[in-house]
């Protein structure tokens, strides 16, 4: 049996929260949950089956009539307390999700405190959702259309940015009036978890949110292919984005993918070269550079290209300190999974065995303190090959590969020729050159002389292998709205 979630104080007591209950896996199984800094337990979740799953899907279809035709105003109205709360409880939070994620506090509690934000931000359009009337020929007849959720929704979010990308599926799925099941990767699944209870509690009504934990392999399959729900919404790797898009087929379901990139930044020979070197070291070594959005192919005009390697080389020695998340001044934390470092390793290896030149980085910190963890130095490579593995694949980690180019035209087609096509950026104060960049590069996203930002009020989503749907704006409201016609005889 359950019990009614409450906010509690010992929360390292991860739970799925299945039709208002929190509840442990029937099996009784558990995953074990660890910290990147040093490898130790911080927690259990449980390991849920399908019997979870078909639980948790079967409660939000339950729950679907009563949250559907609940008033925008009413939706809007628990919104805006689960904002109140969740704020409220962000030191809370945000230190869970240091110790399961690695990231520095600071910015554990940035990504905490915007699962408020989005709450507020979508829950300014619940009651703003309308459709058209539209007069036909025929004068005894009129047209109108009318925007309805699209139903359950399946939430399914990675390990990097584990609440934002939470809250970018299901703040617009409460707006517009469908109810969801989350299933966070297992690897960071308690400030997830912790949230949603937050969440909960202000009163939304049971089923309306739900909760279910375990290997994408059973639980991600076993969701994204049940007949009763609607749309699914996935923020992870492309090949897992193929698969998901293969089973979804079956039931016709829709589906929103945030897939891999390996965003490029162009710097042109007038760009103002210690801004862009500033903006490329956040864009890349945030989060240990594991974000979809992170800079992960430079390519530079030659008449500034030393200068910039120089000073982006300089800010990666000593702007990037690495270390423990709790501890302060850290700036850079720890790699998610050994696996992840490894990976990122491997890639920086094949650069070098073929002609690369490490400016900066290229190793694990040393000392005792860095033992245990999965570390890396922040990492800077020039004269990296561009059929490396660092330029054809994802780079999840805090290596920067950077290419020299001839001119725009040059930079533009090897900027574009990535299999990947979310986020773009180029550095120029040239408008001719601004525009051309914008309107030709082969991404989702292009910032223009900024930092890689999504902004809540613009739609963010990829193109080719990156994906498709959005996500923010009022266009990740529509992806959750049906819009029906209606003809009107009389």
């Amino acid at each position: 049996m359950g019990v009614p979630p409450t906010e509690r104080e010992d929360f390292f007591m991860a739970t799925m929260l299945i039709d208002g209950q929190t509840v442990a896996a029937q099996t009784g199984k558990t995953i074990e949950v660890r910290n990147p800094a040093n490898g130790e337990v911080v927690d259990t979740i449980p390991k849920g089956s399908a019997s979870e799953v078909d639980a948790a899907v079967e409660a939000a279809a339950k729950a679907l009539p009563a949250w559907a035709s609940l008033s925008g105003a009413k939706r809007a109205a628990f919104m805006h307390a689960a904002a109140a709360k969740v704020k409220a409880a962000v030191p809370e939070i945000a230190k869970l999700l240091t110790l399961e994620q690695g990231k520095p506090l600071a910015h554990a509690v940035i990504e905490a405190t915007r699962v408020a934000e989005n709450l507020e931000f979508f829950a300014g359009f619940a009651d703003k959702l309308r459709g058209d009337y539209v007069p036909l020929e025929d004068q005894n007849k009129f047209g109108l259309t009318m925007r309805r959720p699209v139903g359950v929704v399946v939430a399914i979010t990675p390990w990097n940015f584990p609440l934002t990308l939470m809250a970018n599926k299901v703040c617009p799925a409460l707006a517009a009036g469908c109810t969801v099941v989350l299933k966070p990767a297992s690897t960071t699944p308690l400030a997830t978890q912790r949230t949603i209870e937050i969440i909960n509690s202000v009163g939304i009504p049971a089923g309306v949110l739900n909760t279910v934990h375990g290997p994408g392999s059973e639980i991600g399959d076993a969701l994204v292919s049940h007949p009763k729900v609607n749309k699914i919404a996935f923020t992870g790797q492309t090949e897992t984005g193929k698969r998901i898009m293969k089973l979804a087929a079956d039931n016709v379901t829709r589906v929103t993918l945030e897939l891999g990139g390996s965003d490029p930044m162009i710097v042109c020979d007038d760009a103002d070269i210690r801004r862009a070197t500033a903006a490329t070291a956040i864009g890349r070594f945030f989060n240990a550079g594991q974000a979809c959005l992170a800079v992960k192919r430079v390519y530079l005009f030659e008449q500034i290209a030393e200068e910039f390697m120089a000073k982006i080389a300089d800010r990666a020695r000593k702007e990037w300190p690495v270390g423990d998340g709790m501890k302060e001044g850290v700036k850079m934390g720890p790699l998610h999974t050994e696996r992840q470092r490894a990976e990122v390793e491997s890639q920086v290896a094949d650069a070098v065995k073929r002609g690369a030149k490490v400016l900066a980085g290229g190793k694990r910190p040393e000392g005792k303190e860095f033992e245990k963890g999965w570390y890396m130095e922040a990492t800077v490579l020039r004269d990296v090959p561009e059929d490396s593995r660092m330029a054809t694949e994802e780079v999840f980690g805090p290596a920067l590969p950077i290419f020299i180019v001839k001119d725009l035209d040059d930079a533009i087609a090897k900027a574009n020729s990535s299999v990947y096509g979310l986020g773009s950026s180029i550095w120029t104060k040239d408008l001719a050159k601004a525009r051309k960049a914008a309107e030709l590069l082969e991404a989702g996203y292009t910032w223009i002389n900024d930092i890689q930002v999504a902004y809540d009020q613009l739609p963010f989503g990829g193109t080719k292998q990156s994906g498709f749907g959005k996500e923010h704006g009022i266009e990740g409201l529509d992806g959750y709205l049906e819009k029906k016609s209606v003809v009107l005889a009389y």
